[in-house]
């Protein structure tokens, strides 16, 4: 699933702010070397957000981001473009205009927004209760966020070229400061529960400067984003959240769930080159290690099933990986971390880190039953959001068990929506809805004629013109034949006392 077009333009320019400094929170300058970095950055052209153009940025500028984002458990909310804080509200729209807007809409629910205006400007010629009455978009925006939409007739049918570059072999200064994340399909195959042979997935997630195993986990199947969430979720339980993610351009690593959740987390996340196997060269090193010592110690198991291969590596990377010195080092990985000096980050919730590796999306609700779809499954939405039109809402594919409904402008969770489930809705028992603001039922019918047209007649009749139409002759002489009421109680006939 490919990331929606309509991403808004607080979060580009957060993603831009944090591409810039990025580089900074994964390797802290020296002290007094922060303004060398930082005028580097500014010297640097940089792609505009929202079209195509390029940008510098003063020294000031980078400079109050990276100290703004540094101690920030959240980099990428710290950097987002504030919210006005009118965002959401109606200034224009005062108290006398609203409840004519109401009132017109429960008479004439089917009018067009246009329509609705118009009559406005004209009612409020009349009525100075009304007030002054903004511009068609201002009303039209105004009446479709209280949920006073236009109800309709029921239908009667329903590569670039690779460029050859210099191989260097790289180290970050800190623990924590890039990870590597790269599958492995194993030699060894394992018994499946049909009692199959098949060969399993390798996910390892290494650390760059102390190369310590964040977590390893064998998997079934072809490497997914699925696979690569549930195993980097573990790793950031078990280790924290690092600042920056190295991986190949694989459809796990590039799936939006994966990129997008990344971002959540304020996680850069950087890919390998065409061609360039060799920037991944640690992991490579890692599963000669797999290969060469692990799973030949397995050898002379008979039965060889995924539970058991997944035990065996725990303890084999645990127990002995983690704790025997590394030539390259010289001391082993879990010494070297621990010495650090670290840039991690405090581990979120289960559920935080769940709700980040989702894509966002936009659908439309259904107002019939206030429902919305999402890879064909039908969602209940809660009856307080009904009133919305346009759902911003975070998926995973691989589960379709819930998802997440978040504000469209600051991203926060709202509600989470479960399928449909119409054998519980077949009892017929239904909840009576409470009436959104100005959303009264539309029971009441028309009073009288509309503003716009009795304004029509008038300025027709100030003309002084004569009617544009002749009646018909037999109208004429009917009109002519019927007594007039007052005509006839001024001439009645005569009584008795009379």
């Amino acid at each position: 699933m490919s990331r929606d077009d309509d991403t808004p333009a607080r979060v580009r320019w957060a993603r831009l702010r944090f591409s810039i400094i990025g580089p900074l929170l994964a390797s802290p300058p020296d002290e007094g070397a922060v303004r060398v970095r930082i005028e580097e950055l500014c010297a640097r052209t940089w792609r505009h957000p929202t079209r195509n153009a390029t940008l510098h940025f003063a020294f000031k500028t980078v400079e109050r981001w990276y100290y703004a984002a540094r101690g920030a458990a959240d980099p990428l909310a710290v950097l987002e473009r504030k919210i006005p804080k009118h965002a959401g509200t109606h200034p224009s729209i005062g108290e006398g205009l609203a409840a004519a807007i109401a009132k017109q809409h429960r008479e004439h629910p089917r009018w067009s927004y246009q329509l609705h205006h118009d009559n406005l400007v004209a009612l409020a010629r009349t009525d100075p209760m009304v007030g002054a009455v903004p511009s068609y978009p201002a009303v039209r925006r105004y009446m479709q966020d209280h949920g006073l939409v236009r109800v309709r007739r029921k239908s009667r049918r329903r590569d670039e070229d690779f460029v050859l570059r210099e191989r260097r072999s790289f180290e970050v200064e800190h623990v924590h400061g890039l990870w590597h994340l790269d599958f492995h399909e194993g030699s060894r195959a394992v018994v499946t529960a049909p009692g199959e042979l098949q060969k399993p997935q390798l996910m390892g997630i290494l650390d760059d400067r102390s190369r310590l195993c964040c977590h390893l986990q064998w998997y079934l199947g072809e490497e997914c984003a699925e696979f690569l969430i549930h195993g980097l979720i573990q790793a950031i339980h078990k280790r924290g959240l690092p600042r920056a993610l190295l991986t190949d351009n694989g459809a796990a690593m590039t799936a939006a769930e994966t990129t997008e959740g990344l971002e959540r987390l304020g996680i850069v996340h950087h890919t390998t080159l065409p061609a360039s196997p060799e920037q991944n060269g640690k992991q490579e090193s890692f599963w000669g290690q797999v290969e060469g010592r692990l799973l030949p110690m397995l050898e002379g198991e008979p039965v060889l099933t995924l539970e058991l291969l997944n035990t065996a590596t725990q303890a084999w990377v645990e127990h002995e990986y983690q704790r025997k010195d590394h030539s390259e080092l010289g001391e082993s990985p879990l010494a070297r971390y621990l010495r650090g000096p670290s840039v991690g980050r405090e581990s979120p919730s289960s559920d935080a880190l769940r709700r980040a590796f989702r894509t966002e999306v936009t659908r439309t609700q259904r107002r019939s039953d206030g429902t919305v779809t999402v890879e064909g499954v039908r969602f209940e939405v809660p009856s307080a959001y009904r009133t919305l039109r346009l759902l911003r809402l975070r998926v995973a594919r691989w589960d379709l068990s819930s998802i997440d409904l978040v504000d469209p402008r600051t991203g926060v969770h709202l509600a989470t929506l479960v399928p449909l489930d119409k054998a519980r809705r077949a009892d017929g028992v239904r909840r009576v809805l409470t009436p959104a603001d100005f959303a009264e039922p539309r029971s009441q019918r028309p009073a009288g004629m509309a503003p716009l047209l009795r304004a029509l007649m008038a300025e027709y009749a100030a003309t002084g013109l004569p009617p544009g139409f002749v009646p018909q002759r037999r109208q004429r002489e009917q009109d002519a034949e019927e007594p007039d009421d007052d005509h006839d109680h001024d001439h009645q006939a005569p009584t008795s006392e009379d």
